[in-house]
């Protein structure tokens, strides 16, 4: 997983990695990106769990738009926003994000799934663990798990007071 934040083009507004590295870990959602095999763009926001490694998971339907377009190309962009802060009076926003490149994938085995799931339910619901892993079991062959492979990400911010 490469953080290359070279081709950022406001320099000054470059997230360091360790930075970079808590909002990966503690963002509720990015918006998935794709693109269909005509070229036409197609965009969903997505909760999402960071394996602490080179991957993302992301749980959807196992049928659907987003593994349709994947199974024709399976290049995407992932994109994580955090914290905002609108100044209307300043004409000018207080942002972080994170933008992620990578391959994904799904068909994932059951294993897998059960490990993404779990780390899924350690970030989204840490409290209620035990009840998510009971349901997660019972609707366990109606999800998908998406793993995007991480290829290149940078960071973002834009620090307002």
């Amino acid at each position: 997983m490469k953080y290359i934040n070279e081709t950022v083009r406001r320099q000054d507004r470059l997230m360091d990695e360790t930075e970079a590295v808590e909002l990966l870990k503690s963002a509720e959602y990015g918006v998935l990106s794709l693109s269909e095999a005509d070229g036409q763009p197609y965009g969903i926001p997505v909760n999402f769990v960071w394996d602490g490694q080179n991957s993302i998971y992301i749980h959807c339907a196992p049928v659907g738009r987003k593994l349709d377009i994947l199974d024709c190309n399976s290049k995407v962009s992932f994109c994580i926003i955090g914290k905002t802060r609108l100044q209307p009076a300043k004409f000018t926003t207080g942002y972080e994000s994170i933008i992620i490149f990578g391959k994904a994938v799904h068909k994932l085995s059951d294993e897998e799934k059960w490990k993404a799931l779990n780390l899924i339910l350690d970030k989204l619901s840490p409290n209620d663990k035990e009840v998510g892993q009971k349901y997660a079991k019972g609707s366990f062959a109606r999800v998908e798990i998406i793993r995007i492979d991480v290829d290149s990400w940078s960071g973002k911010h834009k620090i307002v007071k």
